[in-house]
């Protein structure tokens, strides 16, 4: 004899509220298709990151942009000036525009374009997976490349063909699934250490998505599938301080690459000027990035690259419920970031800093 349906729905959905259907990564890819000229923006920006962190160009990798998008033609727009300057400073710095779609909380808020792209607690995740490739495809037309933060591991197979680098967040950091998935992806893969600070758990994430894996996900159908991996080499150490204060300090960029070393990987780190490194003060990530060009303009190596947090206006906006008619354009509404003009200076120091390395 079967179990009744109330009976199953104790035993499986007894928390479930609705489940609905979700389109397929084929489907959403065929609807914004790649094209040849985004595919050699997106393979040539993959190459420069990965020649840059194996030392094989002097150039310094920048990922600069929003917090988290949650207005894309703010993100377009800003990614319009942001071009302009990549190709100002090409000769120094090979800048990926932080183009953000899932928000990682401590406990609750909004969790990115992808998950409520109308900002109003309606979750149209289909809808946010149409916005979050079309602006993808849109920003690399522009020959700018992207990065993005992976959070949840179904999301790369509807998005990951446009991005140029990709980074793992400091609370999944230990988390197998997520070095898993690195192991999978396509392009270079930085990872945070924790929000304690630990960062051996960043090396050994590094170090464990470096091998083939084999783990469940879905295929470009959505059907569920077993993916067998061959190993990420590109995954790299992002130092982005932590509760205690910051890490982008001489001796613990020297600590890391140490350790790096003792694991036998590749030595080169990230410095992530905002978070913990800024103390969550996006002022104080001009300081940073101050200091560290210094350091890079005397010779100091191991440092491949840096993190900003900058939209078209400073600071944040708090999100309410029915508030986003009247959002500041181009503020964040997630961590605060630097304004537009401030951004310009700060990469225009960083490619000084290149020069006078050299």
């Amino acid at each position: 004899m079967s179990p009744s349906a109330d009976t199953l729905i104790a035993l499986d959905g007894h928390r479930t509220a609705a489940v609905s259907p979700l389109l397929s990564p084929a489907m959403l890819r065929h609807e914004h298709p790649m094209t040849a000229e985004i595919a050699d923006t997106v393979l040539a920006g993959r190459a420069s990151a990965v020649d840059i962190l194996d030392g094989r160009d002097d150039r310094l990798l920048v990922v600069v942009g929003p917090c988290s998008v949650h207005d894309a033609d703010a993100a377009l727009d800003y990614a319009r000036r942001l071009a302009a300057k990549a190709e100002e400073h090409r000769r120094d710095l090979h800048i990926v525009m932080r183009v953000y779609f899932e928000k990682p909380r401590t406990t609750l808020g909004w969790k990115g374009l992808i998950n409520d792209p109308g900002l109003d607690g309606t979750y149209e995740v289909n809808h946010g997976l149409r916005m979050a490739r079309k602006l993808l495809l849109d920003i690399s037309a522009l020959g700018l490349p992207v990065g993005c933060e992976f959070l949840d591991p179904i999301t790369p197979q509807f998005i990951s063909d446009t991005v140029t680098w990709g980074s793992i967040g400091a609370r999944t950091a230990a988390s197998q699934v997520h070095r898993q998935l690195c192991s999978a992806l396509s392009m270079p893969v930085g990872i945070k250490n924790s929000t304690e600070g630990d960062v051996q758990v960043a090396v050994d994430a590094t170090r464990a998505a470096g091998a083939s894996h084999v783990f469940a996900g879905i295929n470009p159908d959505g059907l569920a599938a077993l993916i067998t991996t061959a190993g990420n080499e590109d995954c790299h150490v992002i130092l982005r301080g932590s509760s205690a204060g910051p890490n982008y300090d001489p001796a613990t960029v020297a600590d890391t690459l140490a350790r790096l070393a003792k694991s036998g990987l590749p030595e080169r780190v990230i410095i992530d000027a905002s978070h913990g490194n800024s103390a969550k003060d996006h002022v104080r990530q001009a300081a940073v990035v101050r200091e560290l060009a210094g350091r890079i303009g005397a010779g100091e190596r191991g440092i491949a690259g840096l993190m900003l947090e900058s939209f078209l206006v400073e600071g944040r906006q708090d999100l309410t419920l029915g508030s986003a008619a009247s959002l500041t354009y181009g503020q964040s509404i997630t961590d605060a970031c630097l304004g537009w003009e401030t951004t310009a200076e700060l990469l225009d120091t960083l490619a000084e800093a290149v020069d006078s390395r050299r």
